[in-house]
């Protein structure tokens, strides 16, 4: 039912601050831009997957939603939202695996800048069902445009999103068994904890377990965002040039990989980007 990851959102209480601070991360001019009902959004689409920024904006029952979810939760990561082929049969899966999810809704957004407009439908799953993740899940009628590149070392797209757990299981039925994800990996080490992955597309959803004391064990995290590059040694070039603090790069857990954190330049979310060495690719 799922074929891959449409987007994730991330709320911000300044939009054009976030616009500008993932131009500058991604090396990208924003693909889409939009307002109303209640929001100021940005969007970043790239290979495989579309980055919202979503801020308040004006005085409305949906702009207070937001702040409120700011106030309480801070800025970040704030949704996932998986893409399906046929939203009908998504839906009635959702309902099957106990997900509730909401009635199926037709969504139509205007690029500010272009004029061009973009149909969806897309249904919700019931947050106290999916571990506190708020999930969404789409049928996109077109394709998006692109993020068009403004240098020569632009990030290419996602190769995975984390989700913190505190209940390996609960989160391994609910990605495997109830959503369909293929689990692909789990390994458990004895300093980073319990990783498990989950095919989505060309991507993966990573959920973590942790060793650390007083893990809430119901609601799960959107955690972190890792991001493919060409070529890392440049990129973190350009990023230090752009006052983007980085770490020194280093050798993947995953064979076959060189990979760097990001201390800045992320909005606060915790962000690494990822080089497949030529190896890995044949």
């Amino acid at each position: 039912m799922i074929t891959g990851l449409d987007h994730v959102v991330v709320l911000l209480e300044d939009i054009k601050a976030g616009a500008a601070t993932y131009q500058a991360l991604f090396g990208r001019a924003p693909s889409w831009q939009n307002s109303g009902d209640g929001a100021d959004r940005v969007l970043f689409t790239l290979d495989n997957m579309t980055l919202e920024l979503m801020a308040p904006s004006g005085a409305s029952g949906a702009a207070d939603n937001i702040r409120s979810v700011i106030k309480l939760e801070g800025e970040g990561l704030a949704s996932i939202c998986f893409a399906t082929s046929d939203i009908a049969k998504m839906h009635r899966r959702l309902d099957r695996v106990a997900l509730a999810p909401d009635p199926i809704a037709e969504v139509a957004s205007r690029d500010s800048a272009s004029g061009a407009t973009l149909h969806w439908k897309r249904t919700r799953a019931k947050t106290e069902l999916t571990r506190g993740v708020r999930m969404f899940f789409l049928e996109l009628a077109g394709e998006r445009p692109q993020a068009a590149a403004t240098t020569d070392t632009p990030l290419l797209g996602l190769d995975h999103v984390v989700v913190s757990t505190g209940d390996p299981e609960r989160a391994a039925a609910l990605y495997g068994a109830r959503l369909g994800l293929d689990l692909a990996l789990d390994r458990t080490h004895q300093d980073w904890g319990q990783l498990m992955f989950f095919r989505c597309g060309d991507l993966i959803v990573e959920v973590v377990r942790r060793p650390v004391a007083g893990t809430d064990l119901i609601h799960d995290k959107l955690w972190g965002l890792s991001w493919r590059v060409a070529n890392i040694d440049a990129t973190r070039e350009r990023l230090v040039s752009a006052g983007i603090e980085a770490s020194e790069v280093r050798i993947g857990r995953k064979p076959g990989t060189r990979v760097m954190s990001l201390r800045s330049g992320t909005c606060g979310i915790h962000t690494l980007l990822l080089e497949r060495t030529p190896k890995a690719a044949q």
